[in-house]
């Protein structure tokens, strides 16, 4: 019983010590960069397509042509769902196709 009475403390501060380590760990640029790629392509609005992402400190700018302002809209909805990103600067360009 006195063993789990010692334990028990131990345990709960080691998980909040490395819970708080964890979350001050920045993430990278190229992980953001990564990661809003990855979910550009996958999403079945926007399809992937000819957007260029940029990332610098966490601001992500969003360049390229969209055929749709849902297109556009869903992009920067998706950038801004990834955690880590600060801010996005959508420069998507409504281009409908000829």
């Amino acid at each position: 019983m006195k063993l789990k009475r010692l334990l028990l403390p131990f345990v709960l501060f080691v998980t909040f010590l490395t819970t708080a380590l964890a979350a001050d760990k920045p993430v990278d640029d190229a992980y953001l960069s990564d990661m809003i790629r990855s979910r550009l392509a996958a999403d079945q609005i926007v399809k992937g397509g000819a957007i260029d992402v940029d990332v610098r400190n966490g601001v992500v700018t969003l360049k390229g042509k969209v055929e749709e302002e849902k297109q556009k809209s869903k992009a920067e909805k998706i950038a801004k769902g990834v955690k880590g990103v600060k801010s996005v600067d959508n420069q998507l360009v409504i281009s409908h196709p000829n």
